[in-house]
């Protein structure tokens, strides 16, 4: 665990060393050829190891199997949810979703079988990176993380944060907590399929595609679907036009 968190920490600060070495259009992603270059290396890492694995996982693991299997994760996902509910004083969301982790603990078989979505207990998503946005703490400067994907500055002293909770990385034995982290990453890969698949139709950049629509998402959760306007958007509004009446 510790190890995990100092390399986190690591690549962090050496993104933000070379902060003032990388200059880029778009003032959120200062870092853009760093980032492009950690892209790239992720996409080659993941057709090689990643997607294949994930492909025959998905062949070989029943429907019903794979549904259990992502309730399971879901469900330890939901303790860090309700920890940063009560960070966020949502005290209203943390009621529910303390009762859909005790509920889908119990009835649902350690998490294996939803029971809580049909009782009107929704799934939230809330993690430290988001609870950090709530204090008033900005995204900093776009990151790509090696492995892990898309972040910024913020998420990933969150990702940190979490991760030192998350029940998954704090089970031992370290070899049964390894095997459980392989099985939530590729059970995770193996639900991006359609997505990525729209993402290869759609994007004429996949890498501005992926950080633009990480950004968007993640500012949506921070503000809970209803985020202010961003201060850079002004600049994409034209200047109006001055009335004939009123020129000399």
């Amino acid at each position: 665990m510790h190890s995990t968190l100092l390399r986190i920490s690591g690549i962090l600060l050496l993104s933000l060393g070379l902060f003032g070495c990388a200059t880029n259009g778009d003032p959120r992603d200062p870092l853009e050829p760093l980032n492009r270059g950690i892209y790239k290396f992720n996409d080659v890492v993941d057709k090689a190891v990643i997607k294949p694995v994930a492909t025959g996982y998905k062949e070989a693991m029943p429907s019903p199997v794979r549904t259990a299997i992502g309730n399971f994760f879901s469900n330890l996902d939901d303790v860090l949810v309700l920890l940063n509910d009560l960070l966020q004083f949502k005290f209203e969301q943390a009621a529910s979703d303390f009762s859909r982790l005790a509920w889908n603990t119990t009835v649902g078989i350690a998490g294996l079988v939803d029971v809580g979505t049909p009782m009107e207990l929704p799934k939230h998503n809330e993690d430290f990176g988001q609870t950090l946005g709530r204090w008033g703490i900005g995204n900093g400067p776009y990151l790509v993380l090696p492995i892990l994907g898309p972040s910024t500055a913020r998420d990933t002293v969150g990702l940190a944060f979490d991760s030192y909770y998350d029940p998954v990385w704090r089970h031992t034995p370290v070899d049964e907590r390894n095997s459980a982290v392989a099985l939530h990453a590729v059970d995770t890969r193996s639900r991006l399929f359609k997505a990525e698949e729209v993402l290869d139709e759609a994007a004429l950049d996949r890498y501005v595609f992926l950080r633009d629509a990480y950004l968007q998402r993640r500012r949506g959760l921070v503000y809970d679907g209803n985020p202010p306007r961003e201060k850079f958007e002004d600049y994409d509004d034209p200047a109006p036009a001055t009335p004939a009446s009123a020129k000399p």
